[in-house]
């Protein structure tokens, strides 16, 4: 039976981690993409995926958009506008979480990787495109949903010549679950990025770092050596 060949979107964050260390055990990954948007954190997201990736042995490629950055909308690229933390975010509350949302929500995002990955898709013969969504995320982002994912996939349906899908081993899972999952299969949690910041270390204090912070303590990790100031 011929191997499912995969293109993984890889941030160096749990979520999309996880998909490529699963992805790498069930199928062929012919390609880990990486974007740079401007976004704060793209350095140290572009230096620990490529770790990931050569851990892995898959081929990684960074794709520049710099045009993301420049129209603005979003306090990950645009850095007038200040990236809420602390006080200011609330995972527990989902109306905070809504709004905290809105801040760092970047136009269309989702959307722009996904079609570019078809691109490569297509050249590459490649079955399924492989993004870190889940369901924790998909209640305030609405582009990490099971509903968009599949929604993406009829469109590329029309839009490529292989039909790639769109699918995620993440989906239905919570942050906690994913974790569980990343110490089973032996994820090197030292190698993620999840922060919004560039720092030496994981700033603890954005919402990326707290969903992340909250599935650790959950799964009885200790935080010490990962988080700033703690």
């Amino acid at each position: 039976m011929k191997e499912t060949k995969s293109i993984v979107l890889l941030s160096s964050g749990l979520d999309s981690t996880v998909n490529l260390f699963l992805a790498h055990k069930q199928s062929q990954v012919v390609q880990a993409i990486t974007f740079d948007y401007g976004q704060l954190a793209a350095a140290n997201e572009i230096k620990q995926s490529s770790k990931l990736s050569k851990l892995l042995n898959i081929p990684h490629i960074v794709v520049d958009l710099p045009w993301l950055k420049k129209i603005g909308g979003s306090s990950l690229t645009d850095h007038t506008h200040k990236i809420p933390t602390g006080k200011d975010v609330s995972i527990a509350d989902h109306s905070v979480s809504v709004q905290t949302a809105k801040s760092v929500w970047v136009p269309n995002r989702n959307g722009v990787f996904l079609n570019i990955a078809a691109s490569f898709a297509e050249v590459l013969q490649a079955d399924q495109i492989i993004p870190g969504f889940n369901l924790e995320e998909a209640a305030t982002f609405p582009d990490n949903s099971d509903d968009y994912m599949k929604a993406v996939t009829a469109a590329f349906h029309f839009s490529t010549s292989n039909q790639v899908k769109v699918t995620s081993y993440t989906i239905k899972m919570q942050k906690t679950e994913i974790m569980k999952i990343a110490i089973k299969e032996k994820v090197p949690l030292e190698m993620l990025w999840p922060c919004y910041f560039n720092l030496d270390h994981w700033c603890g204090e954005c919402e990326s770092c707290l969903r992340t912070k909250r599935a650790m303590i959950q799964n009885n990790l200790k935080i010490e050596e990962f988080f700033a100031g703690v």
